[in-house]
């Protein structure tokens, strides 16, 4: 979690555009180590408290649809580093072969038990083991395919300072994000061109606010978002 100096970070990050995000978060450095010894600390307790209900949607997955319990795909994290993210599988099995990266609200490769899984972002709860690992943590940039950190700026590169989240900002505004993506006709295009620059322009904005305690507002606001959800706009 702690920032190396910036000679040593990637050549792909010491970049005139990534600099002052990095200054801002080298002078973090006692708070990015109390936001690691809290993940630490509550992805163990949560994966104890919600071993039952882990087990009960591990249950029903396999009682609703063909294919394994878990759904891996590689992302990027932190510095540029690919990793194997895990989910409550939701779609059909080998979805990504059958379709977009991104998925809309009347896709047809989303299971019947998926759809509710979805609805309360239960299907990211296995997380919790990429946070213990180093991999992700509880408030940062979700993150994305290579595909999709190929078409980064070079101020979006920022984002690879830290870890990926499990939630950020603009995941909260963007929680229905299926839904606008079901009124275009090219889900790949609509998502690059105009969803992925708003949320990036959310994330760099985390970025250079960032604090520890921002972070537990972050997961009030997402607590909210997933019990209590507001419609969004249109693209």
């Amino acid at each position: 979690m702690l920032l190396p100096k910036y000679e040593q970070l990637p050549p792909n990050l010491q970049i005139p555009e990534v600099k002052p995000y990095y200054d801002s978060l080298k002078h973090k450095q006692g708070q990015l180590l109390c936001k690691r010894l809290f993940d630490l600390f509550a992805a163990l307790v949560l994966l104890i408290l919600l071993s039952p209900l882990f087990l009960g949607v591990a249950i029903w997955i396999k009682c609703d649809s063909s294919g394994p319990v878990f759904f891996r795909q590689t992302r990027i994290t932190q510095f540029g580093k690919p990793f194997c993210i895990l989910k409550f599988r939701t779609m059909v099995e080998n979805a990504p072969l059958l379709g977009a990266q991104v998925t809309s609200k009347e896709d047809v490769r989303v299971t019947k038990s998926g759809k509710i899984l979805r609805s309360f972002r239960l299907d990211e709860l296995p997380q919790l083991l990429n946070i213990l690992s180093g991999k992700m943590s509880l408030v940062g940039v979700r993150p994305e395919v290579p595909y999709y950190v190929r078409k980064y700026t070079p101020e979006m590169m920022a984002t690879l300072l830290l870890p990926a989240g499990v939630t950020s900002p603009a995941s909260i505004a963007f929680a229905r994000e299926a839904e606008l993506l079901t009124h275009t006709d090219n889900l790949e295009t609509t998502y690059i061109q105009q969803i992925l620059p708003q949320k990036m322009a959310q994330n760099l904005n985390y970025l250079k606010k960032f604090s520890f305690f921002s972070d537990m507002q972050i997961l009030w606001d997402t607590v909210q978002a997933v019990f209590f959800p507001r419609k969004e706009k249109g693209i």
